[in-house]
């Protein structure tokens, strides 16, 4: 990542009012916020489902801004373009969902979007030593996933300065995102240990003003980076 840019602000919609989605996805718009993260979750992979292609849709319809699409399925490339032509920017897989990883990030660049490997907390950052100048992105879960509003797990620090550090001269350009418990107590920590992209769900969406949360979110200006 080029360090003189500015850092990303992902509101993930898991959190929006499903009964107001194009309300809250217009807020979204109107906001300072850069990207819809969008959950994909199958009651498989993680115990937990949220929405699938109709639902992503929608969002689309009305979104001014990119889609970032997570997958937390299983077997994620039977859907790689299907996710795509529902709006797809950028598509991130699981590193434990792939048995294959290299060739779904291959098909995932080749339907013309970024490509994006999220690892779960118990996953070490050095199983990506050999792909890392392949991906555009690296989604670090900081809690584990399936729910939204869990307690932010200590140990992300040090996996972000560990990828930021394995990058580095290999791939500059990469993205690290960072997704679970982020809020304002800790977007300034993660922007100084290299983290790029901070997805916020339940911290913007239950806040009383969640336009006035995204700018202050966009607005941490971490004096030193890269800790």
């Amino acid at each position: 990542m080029n360090t003189a840019s500015k850092h990303l602000i992902a509101p993930s919609m898991l959190a929006a009012d499903f009964a107001n989605l194009q309300s809250d996805t217009e807020m979204i718009n109107a906001s300072a916020a850069d990207w819809f993260h969008i959950d994909i979750m199958d009651g498989l992979f993680v115990p937990n489902i949220s929405f699938g292609f109709p639902v992503m849709s929608a969002i689309a319809k009305h979104a001014q801004k990119p889609l970032d699409v997570h997958l937390m399925i299983e077997k994620p490339d039977r859907y790689l373009s299907e996710f795509r032509d529902a709006g797809a920017a950028n598509i991130t897989v699981h590193y434990e969902a792939c048995t294959h990883l290299h060739r779904t990030i291959a098909a995932i660049k080749d339907l013309g979007c970024h490509a994006g490997v999220a690892l779960n907390p118990h996953t070490p950052v050095h199983l990506l030593n050999d792909i890392i100048a392949d991906i555009d992105l690296v989604c670090i879960m900081s809690v584990n996933p399936g729910f939204g509003g869990q307690k932010f797990i200590e140990n992300t620090y040090a996996k972000i300065r560990e990828l930021r550090a394995m990058s580095a001269g290999v791939n500059d350009n990469l993205w690290i995102e960072i997704d679970g418990g982020v809020s304002l107590n800790n977007a300034e920590a993660l922007l100084s240990a290299g983290a790029d992209v901070l997805v916020a769900g339940s911290f913007v969406f239950n806040s009383s003003d969640p336009v006035s949360t995204i700018q202050q979110l966009k607005d941490v200006n971490p004096e030193v980076k890269f800790l």
